[in-house]
């Protein structure tokens, strides 16, 4: 089977077209430079001599039209590059976006951030870095137009050519390790203090301010130190190119001037081929200061390449019917760890059960036994290594991920408000969101009259993380969130983690709704009036289902199974 073409490959692809007018825009401007250095040998070797106004006149507004055409040229081209890096983030926002997403599901990988990488490509195609290097292959041309002024003063260019290409060598290679770890090194300062500042209440509350600062401080020099590195060598660099490219420029005058003594060449001669050195070696003077950028566009290339190379293409399978909300899970087992060594673990064994619309079931067990594990698998956020976990006779993978979605309705242990309103945090951010099934489903939580305590009742911002309301209050306006226009499916990992009494019976109230709407609810519990409302019980250990049936039967089975302490949940 043929591999599938990266997203970022595709896209330039489409691009390749204005990248190669633009290559066309870049010989039009580099032969319009040679008008400056013509111009000078003309006024010094013909009006000069001859003394003729009009020719002098001619000249002038010939030249006139050539800086005209040249700032024209240069203007197009520069936004033809801009186009490009905007349409290569605009082509490749969605997709990158929804990755960067996805990848929060696999909490093992380390962290990215594609976004970040499709911004520093945009950018560098956005500035000069990227026309000082299409102006690189025109050295060669303008050295050969000195030669053909002098072949002294053309070996005197060549040299000096030669000198700033190798310094640009160098600086490449002692520039690129230190640019590439402090990029690493700046990932997890970024990467670190996200984390630090979302557990911002534990950091404080536990005295961990001092230690999390010197951490962090540690990551930051290191980046620092990196870029500092890197910058002093590509400065030195840059100066030096400079300084060598001024000197040639002088020691060309200084030539030029020794050969016209001699009479080998014109005054205007010298003149030209200072200037034409000067614009000969100008686009590495501009290149090594843009070099830094380059290097960072092209790790950031890199990084986004890799990012998108195993992003799947968006597929329109067969649309199918609404879930009713029959779920089967055949012999499922999930592992865990680091595949590439074969380290492994399992976390679910043999899990086999089905369950109806209209069912209810609550899935007990100790700490660690596989209970969110399999909250996620039967949401389709994680797959199975062996067996299958299906919803109305179809695996996850054959339905339309988003389409899905609005069927599905999903509590996780730790809640996240996204930054927006209450009633967008319900509405799930869908566009065609109506009022009425954002209330309904804010009543069905329970949660309605406190929304309307709220400063500006549902279209209140609360901001990141919900950040102005208690714990309970999150975690029951992400029920009403799960349970937004009654999905087919709904599963909640203790939902009553950080409720108080009134918020148990809004879940039990929610749940018992529901299933008479014909949802099928799935409940990881820990206290005992979560599963008050479900019909059946899952007990887990070790990852082993031990149990499963109607509540009562697997509650009298563990009654005389286990001692008193080990179900104490369901007393």
């Amino acid at each position: 089977m043929p591999s599938r073409e990266n997203p970022v490959d595709l896209i330039l692809a489409k691009c390749r077209a204005s990248l190669w007018a633009s290559a066309l825009f870049s010989c039009v401007i580099n032969v319009l430079m040679l008008t400056g250095p013509l111009f000078m040998l003309q006024v010094y070797d013909r009006v000069l001599s001859s003394r003729s106004i009009p020719t002098l006149v001619a000249l002038f507004t010939l030249v006139c039209g050539l800086y005209l055409s040249l700032g024209l040229f240069d203007f197009i081209r520069s936004k033809v590059l801009s186009r490009v890096g905007y349409k290569l983030d605009v082509e490749l926002a969605g997709v990158t976006k929804r990755h960067w997403i996805i990848m929060g599901l696999d909490r093992g990988r380390p962290g990215s951030r594609p976004l970040s990488d499709l911004t520093a490509i945009r950018q560098f195609l956005g500035s000069n870095g990227l026309p000082a290097l299409y102006d690189l292959p025109w050295i060669p041309v303008y050295i050969s137009v000195v030669f053909l002024l002098h072949s002294s003063l053309g070996l005197f260019a060549t040299g000096g050519a030669i000198v700033v290409i190798l310094a640009t060598m160098i600086g490449e290679l002692t520039t690129k390790k230190p640019i590439t770890e402090g990029e690493a090194w700046s990932l997890k300062d970024v990467n670190f203090s996200e984390s630090s500042n979302r557990s911002s209440d534990v950091i404080v509350a536990m005295g961990m301010v001092g230690p999390i600062v010197r951490h962090w401080e540690k990551i930051r020099h290191a980046g620092l130190a990196n870029s500092q590195l890197a910058g002093g060598r590509s400065s030195f660099i840059a100066s030096f190119v400079k300084a060598v490219r001024m000197l040639i420029q002088s020691g060309m005058l200084a030539l030029g001037a020794y050969l016209a003594i001699r009479q080998e060449i014109s005054p205007g001669t010298m003149i030209a081929a200072s200037i034409l050195a000067g614009r000969a070696l100008s686009p590495v003077d501009a290149a090594v200061g843009n070099w830094k950028n380059f290097v960072r566009a092209r790790l950031a290339y890199r990084r986004l390449k890799t990012s998108l190379e195993h992003e799947e293409p968006e597929l329109a399978p067969t649309e199918l019917p609404k879930p009713k909300g029959r779920v089967d899970v055949i012999k499922v087992t999930k592992l865990v760890g680091e595949r590439k060594s074969g380290d492994l673990r399992t976390i679910l064994n043999g899990l086999n059960f089905s369950l109806e619309p209209g069912d209810g079931l609550g899935v007990i067990g100790p700490s660690a036994s596989g209970k969110s594990s399999l909250a996620r698998l039967l949401v389709g956020l994680s797959i199975p290594d062996r067996g299958e976990v299906r919803l109305d006779g179809a695996r996850f993978d054959q339905w339309d991920r988003d389409k899905l979605g609005e069927f599905i309705g999903f509590l996780p242990q730790t809640v996240e408000l996204l930054v927006g309103t209450v009633a967008q945090n319900i509405a799930r951010f869908g566009e065609d969101a109506d009022d009425q099934d954002i209330v309904a489903a804010a009543k069905l939580a329970g949660v309605h009259t406190m929304i309307l305590k709220l400063p500006n009742g549902y279209e209140t911002d609360f901001g990141k993380s919900g950040a102005i309301l208690s714990g309970g209050q999150a975690q029951r306006i992400a029920l009403a969130r799960a349970v937004y226009r009654k999905p087919s499916l709904i599963v909640l990992d203790e939902p009553n983690a950080h409720m108080d009494m009134e918020g148990d019976a809004a879940l039990t109230r929610a749940i018992l709704e529901l299933r008479d709407a014909g949802s099928c609810v799935v409940v990881m519990a820990h206290r005992p009036s979560a599963i008050s409302a479900v019909d059946k019980l899952l007990m887990l250990r070790d990852g082993k289902q031990q149990e499963f049936g109607a509540k009562n039967d697997v509650l009298a089975r563990a009654t005389q199974q286990a001692p008193q302490s080990q179900i104490r949940i369901v007393e």
